[in-house]
């Protein structure tokens, strides 16, 4: 029985949440601009709006509060 359309949507949605997760700590660890810079293509490719440099320093603030 194949998967209906609203189940296709949810998996996207799950595996952009996980993807967005790995490259933004990816992206907060990256030295160089080069690095960041195709990171950021990536993200963008997924999911354009999504504010990467904000979220890579609010990960950084949440490490150095441990």
């Amino acid at each position: 029985m194949p998967r209906i359309e609203r189940d296709r949507e949810l998996a996207r949605s799950r595996k952009r949440k996980v993807q967005l997760k790995k490259f933004t700590a990816r992206y907060a660890k990256a030295t160089s601009h080069a690095d960041k810079e195709v990171i950021a293509a990536k993200v963008r490719r997924m999911s354009p709006f999504f504010n990467l440099e904000e979220r890579a320093a609010e990960l950084k603030d949440a490490q150095k509060a441990k």
